[in-house]
């Protein structure tokens, strides 16, 4: 009997003051989970509700994707901010999407940081056992998902989390198994269909070339694809449909 192969396809979305709702449902057609922006670095209030509802009509999980309150450099940057300031930032992130979820009857599954804050906590323990410390308390039935491999994943099962390793298509990644910083050439993959081919080698063979051509092991039960990107929607419809083709079932991890 041949098993079903699935993988799960997100996109961080309400990135956006209102005026990206259509871009955000054009991509909630097609991944299986949606990173909601908490305000810190993009959204609002009005945001988050929005595509809350946007995401619960469609099936698809909803996570909160917390950020350093940085909304001028959109959370990309590192902050001067300690790790308890940064903890009850993201705390009241994570809370305040929680309670948008519950006023539309929808579920909040997991937690994704984002940008400069994902970044620290893939690397520094403090920060990591911190943010898996954090959610575990507000909800310890929620996912976090981190990337594959990194400190965050490690220190987000020893607080007793379930984890979703997650890997980028159309990120470049370091020998060291790390995201390329954004300001180095070759960072950002724009191109559709070495993106697609990325998200298939990475789910069918748990293979990436890494930048400087090592091949790096890498296991992941999500993909992602960045939703402020100018193409974001035509990478995550060649990668769905490059997926599926290769066998592959897409659906959320937090089924």
């Amino acid at each position: 009997m041949t098993s079903i192969r699935t993988i799960d396809l997100n996109a961080d979305l309400g990135e956006h003051d209102g005026d990206g709702a259509e871009a955000d449902s054009a991509m909630l057609d097609v991944v299986s989970s949606a990173n909601i922006a908490c305000g810190a670095h993009a959204g609002s209030p009005d945001v988050m509700a929005m595509t809350v509802r946007a995401a619960f009509d469609r099936g698809v999980t909803i996570g909160a994707h917390p950020s350093y309150p940085d909304r001028a450099g959109f959370g990309r940057k590192e902050t001067a901010l300690s790790i308890d300031g940064i903890i009850a930032s993201v705390r009241e992130q994570v809370t305040t999407l929680a309670q948008c979820c519950k006023l539309a009857n929808a579920r909040l599954a997991y937690v994704k940081p984002h940008g400069a804050l994902y970044n620290r906590a893939s690397r520094d323990p403090g920060l990591a056992m911190a943010l898996a410390s954090c959610v575990a308390d507000i909800d310890s039935s929620l996912f976090m998902l981190a990337l594959s491999d990194s400190v965050l994943e490690r220190e987000s099962r020893k607080a007793g989390l379930r984890v979703s390793r997650e890997a980028f298509v159309d990120r470049a990644y370091s020998s060291d198994g790390m995201l390329v910083p954004r300001g180095r050439e070759g960072a950002v993959i724009a191109d559709v269909s070495i993106a697609a081919d990325r998200a298939v080698s990475i789910a069918e063979d748990h293979t990436v070339i890494a930048i400087d051509g090592t091949p790096l092991s890498i296991s992941a039960d999500s993909l992602c694809v960045h939703g402020d990107s100018a193409n974001a929607i035509d990478i995550v419809t060649a990668a769905r449909a490059r997926l599926e083709s290769a066998g592959f079932t897409i659906a959320s991890f937090a089924r």
